[in-house]
């Protein structure tokens, strides 16, 4: 969050599965749909957080089956952790927070042997501040009750969250997923770069929470579940700051944007002729996620009169301008992009994605201007990542390609140093 000058315009605040991430979607189109959105328009000045019920272990699992952006700040295990950045660094004084006399999770072990109907999860979901269980069907509503009784007698006081008809997880009563949301709201007030706007979005009573703090905006995607929907025609069917979108997941996230005018909601992806959008002359990463973007079309042979395109960005490159390949090869960057044509249509009908992460000015002067980031390739279940660095000077208003350089990312799962396999 270094990169922060001021306020952030937006903050989006979002749960991961059947919310952010659409199980139904096997292409993950709507997430691929927003990906192209925040890095265009939102990345360089605002926050994502995502807000999981999901253990850091199990969240990193499903990083390496979706395409998912690499968010802010990262809230698991129901609002009982809270980690920053890459490297996922933990918020200790949240869980000095937590720490008090009323958890004792050994007392909520203890009591809990006492209901046959509840089988411990996988030590991956057993947290520090969390203790969860799968439970019969048809069981929960009874036991959370006679639960939360027997916890309150042997001094606890902690919050007892029934979920899907099969998840029980205990919590003290200070965690979850809207006092996680308070408590980096006041965070980022202390450091001065608290959010203009926040949205909040869900789709689990886990969630509901989120939708009771003042002043945040929220969004129960359409395919949200009976217990969130009766939640909210109890408490929130008059509040115009939360809606139930009528889209699925997060092309609901981004009918939201749009719904509250918090800033942009058309993503590059829905635009066909996208060399016609307008440009913000002070974003130079929107070049780089258009530019990919065409990159994905044209090998996917989606592109009609791709020529012209390569005739564009060809043009957009200084004479001298150079690629480095992550092998370590170097040659011109122009003789890369004609190349290109080449591969017109090479991965039609294939499963063939490009999508590009953390979009970043490193360096940025009238003059010239470093952008940092990811970029993704994913052909079928093979998935490649390279961090990929692009030098621009700026000419008459436009930005002008310099240099382009890559090496493997760390989270490649391939690396592959044939030019032919990898191109740009």
């Amino acid at each position: 969050m270094e990169r922060l000058i001021s306020h952030p315009p937006l903050m989006i605040v979002s749960d991961l599965d059947h919310t952010m991430v659409d199980h139904q979607d096997h292409e993950n189109l709507s997430l691929l749909r927003f990906n192209s959105l925040w890095e265009d328009a939102y990345r360089r000045d605002s926050l994502l957080v995502f807000s999981t019920a999901r253990s850091p272990i199990l969240y990193k699992e499903l990083r390496k089956e979706k395409p998912l952006l690499t968010p802010d700040i990262i809230i698991t295990s129901i609002g009982t952790e809270i980690a920053f950045g890459n490297s996922m660094v933990p918020d200790h004084a949240w869980v000095e927070t937590l720490n008090s006399d009323k958890w004792n999770r050994e007392i909520v072990l203890e009591e809990t042997k006492k209901f046959p109907e509840l089988t411990l999860q996988p030590k991956t979901e057993q947290r520090l501040h969390k203790v969860s269980f799968y439970i019969d069907e048809g069981k929960g509503e009874a036991l959370t009750k006679e639960l939360s009784q027997l916890l309150e007698k042997r001094g606890l006081d902690v919050k007892i969250i029934y979920s899907w008809g099969k998840n029980v997880d205990v919590i003290p009563r200070g965690a979850g997923k809207g006092e996680a949301l308070e408590y980096l709201l006041k965070k980022l007030q202390t450091e001065g770069i608290f959010p203009v706007n926040t949205l909040a979005c869900g789709d689990s009573e886990h969630d509901a929470e989120l939708f009771s703090i003042p002043d945040v905006h929220g969004v129960m995607v359409s395919n949200s579940q009976e217990e969130l929907l009766k939640w909210r025609s109890e408490n929130a069917l008059n509040n115009p700051k939360v809606i139930h979108s009528t889209e699925r997941c997060a092309d609901g996230i981004i009918q939201a944007i749009g719904h509250f005018k918090l800033g942009p909601n058309l993503s590059p992806r829905d635009v066909s002729e996208f060399l016609k959008l307008k440009r913000d002359v002070g974003n130079p990463g929107q070049e780089v996620v258009r530019f990919y973007l065409f990159y994905e079309r044209l090998r996917r042979g989606e592109i009609k009169n791709y020529e012209t395109y390569v005739s564009s960005f060809k043009e957009s490159c200084h004479q001298s301008a150079v690629f480095v390949h992550p092998s370590g090869a170097e040659k011109s960057l122009r003789d890369t992009i004609d190349e290109l044509q080449k591969c017109y249509g090479d991965k039609r009908g294939k499963k063939f994605w490009v999508w590009v992460d953390q979009v970043l000015v490193m360096d940025n002067t009238p003059e010239k201007c470093i952008v940092k980031f990811a970029k993704w390739e994913q052909c079928e279940d093979e998935r490649k990542c390279c961090t990929t660095t692009v030098e621009f000077t700026s000419k008459g208003g436009d930005l002008v390609w310099e240099k382009v350089k890559q090496i493997w990312s760390e989270d490649s799962e391939v690396k592959d140093d044939d030019n032919s396999r990898w191109i740009l």
